[in-house]
């Protein structure tokens, strides 16, 4: 997905979740409902996550320096960490903390029908933005099941937009149906439980999204496509006669550094070796964009 891609999805969630965020918390001031507070909390980490993601794309866009020879396409894994431990704290442990306090001091619901109103509207712009994190997701998926996609994606700043928004969608669901059955049995610890599920569930989306992305951090591979398309130019190279070993390192949701050794044919004068291994890797940057370095090494062993 495009960069100006990737931002307007980010933009549109950011506008969606202020706005949802500032109606939230005055219904459940107005109406006194934990389950509200929950979903309040929740929105407005996700204001402040979209802000992280914001400065984690802008950081990995720099070029390569001196102190940061291969650019900083790992900032955006940093920065969706952040993101990732303020969707646990700021968003789940807060919201499990209310939804105890609702549990050991239950209120009862005030004028429910303005938290429904809130609710419904919240459902409508977070359904939105969910739909448009799903769609960019759709041009990125190449025939894998969504949630193939989201486990085996590098483009982890499209999947924190795309497990925010659905996991924001959810929790409007709980936030409903809590304060449904709250005005149906007239027992405010229906509240407390919507507030705690909320809790649960973004604690769970959070260290999901934390595995994943110390996985990227750790320096995973980038998409065995690539690897696949090096073999076959290499195949159509006649100087080169074998790959001795050939890796990838994610270095950012599109910025990939491509190692390789290769044996030449026999023969071959210097020049000559440079010519097909420069061939090779321009062959390599009009089969993909990602490709950010490469570093093809002739050699007899691997």
């Amino acid at each position: 997905m495009a960069a100006a891609g990737n931002l307007r999805v980010l933009l549109i969630s950011f506008l969606a979740n202020v706005g949802i965020a500032l109606a939230k918390g005055a219904a459940a001031l107005f109406t006194g409902s934990g389950a509200m507070a929950a979903e309040a909390i929740h929105s407005a980490a996700d204001s402040i996550n979209q802000v992280l993601l914001y400065l984690g794309h802008r950081e990995s866009q720099l070029g390569p320096s001196d102190k940061h020879p291969l650019g900083r396409g790992q900032a955006v894994y940093f920065w969706s960490f952040l993101v990732a431990l303020m969707i646990f704290l700021g968003g789940g442990v807060l919201s499990i903390r209310e939804g105890i306090h609702k549990l050991q001091h239950p209120e009862p619901i005030a004028d429910a029908w303005v938290a429904f109103v809130v609710l419904g509207v919240s459902l409508l712009l977070e359904g939105t933005a969910a739909t448009q994190a799903l769609r960019a997701a759709a041009k990125l998926r190449r025939g894998r099941s969504f949630f193939e996609f989201l486990r085996t994606s590098r483009s982890v700043d499209l999947v924190v937009l795309v497990t925010e928004d659905s996991a924001a969608v959810l929790g409007l669901l709980f936030a409903g149906i809590a304060l449904a059955m709250t005005k149906l049995t007239g027992d405010a610890r229906w509240d407390a439980a919507g507030s705690i599920a909320i809790g649960l569930l973004l604690c769970a989306v959070a260290l999901w999204l934390a595995r994943k992305v110390k996985s990227l951090l750790e320096g995973e591979s980038a998409d065995p496509s690539i690897v696949e398309a090096f073999r076959e130019e290499a195949a159509r190279e006649p100087a080169i006669v074998e790959i001795l070993r050939v890796f990838t390192v994610q270095q950012g949701p599109r910025h990939v550094v491509l190692a390789a050794k290769v044996r030449m044919r026999d023969g071959l004068s210097n020049a000559e070796a440079v010519r097909a291994i420069n061939a090779l890797e321009r062959r390599m940057h009009g089969r993909s964009d990602v490709i950010a370095f490469q570093f093809v090494e002739p050699d007899v062993e691997v």
